[in-house]
């Protein structure tokens, strides 16, 4: 059997980190889906392959990201390039509790065409994975006419037998509107095989009690479920299991919540596919995402390995 090629579509970017009583900021680079690739790659003890679809320009703040991604073991020659568009930008603060507040430059991000323009849509870089994996962020920043043809590339992919994993990653600035993001989220949970949803997203956009949100989410024909929660740690939502729940530890510290789901779907993804069993997957992934959140930034240093 040859190795498994998982591929993270999203969008990295460049990263001012601000911290809290400081006004000097930190030149970073992150993003949701490259977070969970790095978590991924570094949880990985076989051969598959973890690399990176998007598009990024061929300025030096571009090089800088493809060096990144590089350094830490993804693939990057899947990257389209676009000689008109550079990186995205953000700037991330985080108040005492550890809770995160962004401001985005983004609108020209090279990102935003990765797969070429409306009419002429090119999901060549998707060919021969055996995992795509995504988010709701993903989906936010192309074009309604892209990210339909994308939903509808996915859904034939999955019937090809190729896993798609999803992430409900809200951002509401990135949608044209709440009613719109339902539509589309809805729409990708219905071509997902493996679904990260977190509890404080999916009541965000679109309402309703846990229990509700639980019974929505399992009936979306989804082969594997995971409901992140937080500090409560996650829950098997698909296939239910019965007998009584995980119990998971607590973070001792809370410093930065910025990557904490990222993490968590990276490393579940890597025991996952290595075949060690959904609850040691479960209890990695958690046991990395507490150790994320207890120190500044997305990613762990290379010194502490998860």
């Amino acid at each position: 059997m040859s190795a498994p090629v998982v591929l993270f579509i999203g969008e990295p970017m460049i990263e001012l980190s601000v911290p809290q009583d400081d006004d000097t900021a930190r030149l970073g680079v992150a993003g949701d889906v490259l977070n969970a690739a790095i978590y991924m790659r570094r949880g990985l003890t076989g051969p598959a392959r973890v690399e990176l679809v998007t598009a990024l320009g061929q300025d030096r703040f571009s090089e800088r990201i493809r060096g990144f991604a590089e350094s830490h073991g993804i693939g990057c020659d899947r990257i389209r390039t676009d000689p008109e568009r550079g990186p995205g930008l953000y700037a991330i603060e985080t108040d005492e509790t550890g809770e995160r507040s962004f401001a985005y430059w983004r609108d020209r991000a090279a990102a935003r065409v990765m797969f070429g323009p409306d009419h002429a849509p090119d999901f060549s870089a998707l060919e021969g994975a055996s995992h795509l994996c995504l988010s709701a962020i993903t989906l936010a920043i192309l074009s309604p006419a892209i990210r339909a043809a994308l939903l509808d590339r996915l859904a034939a992919l999955r019937r090809a037998g190729v896993v798609v994993c999803f992430d409900s990653n809200y951002r509401p600035r990135l949608w044209e509107s709440a009613a719109v993001a339902r539509r589309v989220v809805g729409a990708a949970w219905g071509v997902t095989d493996l679904g990260f949803p977190s509890v404080d997203d999916e009541r965000t956009l679109f309402g309703g009690t846990e229990a509700e949100t639980m019974a929505r989410l399992r009936g979306y024909g989804m082969s594997l479920c995971v409901l992140k929660r937080g500090g409560q740690g996650p829950l098997l939502l698909v296939p239910e299991e019965e007998g009584p729940a995980r119990v998971f530890a607590q973070a001792e510290t809370v410093v930065d919540t910025t990557g904490a789901g990222d993490s968590f779907n990276g490393s579940f993804l890597a025991a996952w596919i290595e075949g060690r069993g959904v609850d040691a997957a479960l209890r990695a992934a958690h046991e990395v995402a507490a150790r994320v959140v207890a120190v500044p930034g997305a990613i762990l240093p290379r010194e502490a390995p998860p």
